[in-house]
């Protein structure tokens, strides 16, 4: 069984109305975003990071607020950078595939589809590239070339009881990781859902390729939890904060999800 800590390092404060595709009665509430990488602890010590955030170059660039670098965050649970070998890019956009060079000892898992995507004709598209960040395309195809990519097509395994599953929507390739926990199948959806009201209303988020690969993804993801839709853990959401139990000595911002959630998950 394995062990799944969210660590949140950034943070954007916004309004309802621009985290949905579809008009709101809310618009105008406010409706935060929070920024997470997912450290994975499995059997024998083993490590699997799922994304690696942005550094504070693009934050400036892009008006978010980092609280904690990546490695800084790591750090505070005990784990360096340097000794992690497997890293899950969920997909390629600057949110989750920054920070590549911390980690100069991992493979990187990746879906053919998102590499193909990002480096191929839709990019000449601003309204679709405007997510991903060219140097941290650069960086991966760089390691490409030094043998540390690890393309997968549709599913894939990074370890036993760690799995990966294309569903696209949100960007071609998007992947979500499902995880052997103590309490069942984890599902980090990461941004097929930004948040647990898009799947709650089955309102996207406005950032979408494919709209009806979206929609088919939220279904997947309740199925690979088991229809326990508690195991399904969106990308940005700030309740997961509240939902989770909070890992000792970390003010709250590392989240065991691992264990059950609170009653708000109800």
């Amino acid at each position: 069984m394995w062990q799944v800590l969210a660590l949140r390092y950034a943070h954007h404060d916004r309004a309802a109305g621009a985290n949905f595709l579809m008009p709101v009665a809310d618009a105008h509430e406010a409706m935060p975003m929070d920024y997470f990488v997912w450290l994975l602890r499995g059997p024998g010590g083993r490590e699997i990071l799922v994304d690696t955030g942005f550094d504070a170059a693009t934050a400036a660039r892009r008006g978010r607020t980092i609280l904690r670098p990546v490695s800084d965050c790591l750090r505070a649970v005990g784990t360096a950078p340097e000794a992690i070998r497997d890293v899950v890019v969920t997909h390629l956009h600057y949110d989750h595939a920054g920070n590549l060079g911390l980690f100069p000892n991992a493979a990187f898992h990746v879906q053919d589809r998102e590499m193909a995507f990002a480096t191929g004709r839709h990019m000449c598209s601003h309204c679709l590239r405007h997510p991903f960040e060219a140097e941290d395309v650069v960086a991966l195809v760089r390691a490409l070339y030094a043998d540390r990519v690890r393309f997968h097509d549709g599913e894939g395994e990074v370890a036993p009881g760690v799995t990966l599953h294309r569903v696209g929507g949100h960007s071609d390739g998007l992947q979500m990781v499902r995880v052997a926990t103590a309490r069942g199948p984890l599902v980090i959806a990461g941004d097929a859902s930004h948040y647990y009201a898009n799947m709650a209303r089955e309102n996207p988020f406005p950032i979408v390729f494919d709209l009806g690969a979206m929609v088919q993804g939220w279904r997947r993801a309740r199925a690979l939890a088991g229809g326990d839709e508690s195991l399904v853990i969106p990308g940005h959401d700030p309740l997961v904060r509240s939902r989770f139990p909070a890992l000792d000595g970390s003010g709250g911002e590392v989240l065991r999800l691992d264990l059950p959630p609170g009653p708000a998950s109800a």
